[in-house]
């Protein structure tokens, strides 16, 4: 399933390779990647391959949840097909709390004590989907664990969620994709070792030269 996803990801550009010419991140990083996993809900079979594919990680690793909850923005739709796929109720957190109304970050109906999934689609340094996490457990819920479309595996992002006793499954990864990405052509094949070495260390920009720490 990782390199279904991988290759799913990379033919509608969700993920987004360009070692030559990085991408500036908002946090001044340079990076060799860039992920939009938004694109898979306009191209329907990757989208089929995507919503089925979370589906089944909650079955097999969160048989007992009770609630999807997505993560505000990108989680949202996400959750919604893949609750209408196991006919489980959902419901989403915003970034912060509403302003007016009822001043909810909490969307959806939540019962203290529910077992919840969250359902994220991008996993880099790990502070957002932590803060979900953090909102549903002041709320009462018992977070399960957390099912994302892909992961990029850093150092830092691991070490986060295990500091904050987050448990993630992702459809594929970072590792995944830069294979699939040069056994397809999207890259070459000496670009692989670059790559894992932004991966290991993102603020070490030694890869754009072809150097690994």
């Amino acid at each position: 399933m990782q390199e279904r996803i991988a290759k799913d990801l990379l033919s509608i550009g969700a993920v987004f390779l360009r070692p030559e010419e990085p991408f500036t991140w908002a946090s001044g990083i340079r990076s060799p990647v860039y992920c939009d996993n938004r694109l898979t809900l306009t191209a329907p079979a990757v989208r089929n391959d995507v919503e089925e594919g979370l589906a089944r990680l909650v079955k097999e690793y969160y048989p007992q949840a009770e609630v999807l909850m997505g993560t505000s923005t990108a989680g949202i739709a996400h959750a919604a097909i893949v609750g209408h796929i196991l006919g489980m109720p959902m419901g989403y957190v915003r970034s912060g709390s509403k302003d007016h109304g009822r001043q909810n970050r909490i969307e959806g109906k939540l019962e203290p004590g529910q077992k919840v999934v969250v359902v994220e689609d991008l996993i880099s340094t790990g502070g957002s989907v932590i803060d979900v996490v953090e909102a549903l457990r002041q709320a009462g819920a018992q977070v399960l664990g957390v099912v994302s479309i892909f992961t990029y595996g850093m150092a830092k992002g691991r070490e986060r969620l295990a500091a904050a006793g987050v448990e993630n499954h992702s459809l594929t990864n970072f590792d995944v994709i830069t294979q699939v990405a040069a056994r397809e052509g999207y890259i070459r094949q000496e670009d692989v070792e670059r790559l894992i070495a932004f991966r290991n260390d993102p603020s070490d920009e030694s890869w754009i030269k072809g150097g690994t720490k």
